[in-house]
């Protein structure tokens, strides 16, 4: 893996995506964060969407931690302008050298509407926001921006990545949309790989956990329209999604399964492969699961 984009932070080979927090108190995703670190993960990623905030919830992780590196996972353009959204990354970039990786992403049109703002050219509003964000003034001790990765899925998002930032993080995708994502962004970029996994012991029990998880992003016509344009018919993005688009999409068996899914996800070209924890029990820290997938974490620091 090239650090050269990501300022020489090492993000590790796996990390671990933060959903499940979300609705936990902050004393709950301190341990969660701490174990992490403990259990050898390399990178914790978190969303903001609507009901979050990106850099509060940033500096929890950072504050509560000595090594693990924290991404947004992604920050929403659409919830404040590109000069906080460059000055919020600068402020835990100087404050935590080394540890901040600014994810950032254009949202869902439902989710822009909501916050009064227009979705219609996700693309163009991207690059004027990367253009404002380099022009943006800063009042505060000498720092950097930290290293940006878009969320991107579509070829031309993922060319803008590859031109103007450190590299793309891709969700609810496939092995072979990350292979395509790779080719676009060439060798250097930094490219960390959704995957969902679900602790099961067969194929019924597996969707049993994670139809929820599939049902709730097939409903978003950014997700769904990616499917469609990378080759997958109608009839298989029908909520929850047919049984091949399961196995395409989430890891799920025991330690081996999911360790083969993995290594098709670094075969395909990802430099970090992003566990997004499906368990069971969605009111709880997946922290069952965390720690019975540490094998997996081994060697790939």
């Amino acid at each position: 893996m090239s650090l050269t984009r990501l300022h020489g932070i090492d993000p590790g080979r796996i990390g671990v995506f933060a959903g499940p927090l979300n609705g936990q108190p902050t004393a709950i995703q301190r341990e969660f964060v701490r174990e992490m670190e403990r259990l050898g993960y390399g990178t914790l990623w978190y969303g903001e969407a609507l009901a979050q905030e990106a850099f509060a919830r940033g500096a929890i992780y950072l504050a509560a931690t000595e090594r693990l590196v924290i991404a947004s996972g992604i920050a929403n353009i659409w919830a404040r302008d590109a000069a906080a959204m460059a000055n919020g990354g600068r402020t835990l970039a100087e404050a935590w050298p080394g540890r901040f990786i600014l994810g950032i992403g254009v949202s869902h049109a439902p989710l822009v509407r909501m916050r009064g703002h227009d979705y219609g050219r996700p693309y163009s509003a991207m690059r004027e926001y990367l253009d404002a964000m380099d022009a943006a003034p800063w009042g505060g001790p000498e720092a950097e921006l930290p290293p940006i990765v878009l969320a991107a899925l579509g070829p031309k998002m993922v060319g803008l990545a590859r031109e103007r930032t450190a590299g793309a993080y891709p969700y609810f995708t496939t092995t072979a949309h990350i292979r395509e994502v790779r080719g676009i962004l060439g060798p250097e970029p930094f490219l960390a790989a959704d995957l969902p996994v679900v602790l099961a012991d067969n194929l019924v029990a597996a969707r049993a956990i994670g139809d929820r998880h599939l049902s709730y992003y097939l409903g978003s016509a950014n997700y769904r329209n990616n499917l469609l344009r990378i080759g997958w018919p109608e009839a298989d993005l029908e909520k929850p999604g047919s049984d091949a688009l399961f196995e395409a999409i989430v890891a799920w068996g025991d330690l081996d399964r999911i360790g083969e899914k993995v290594r098709q996800r670094f075969e395909a070209g990802a430099d970090q492969v992003v566990f997004n924890l499906v368990s069971a029990d969605e009111s709880a820290p997946p922290l069952n699961e965390l720690r019975k997938l540490t094998p997996l974490t081994r060697g790939r620091r």
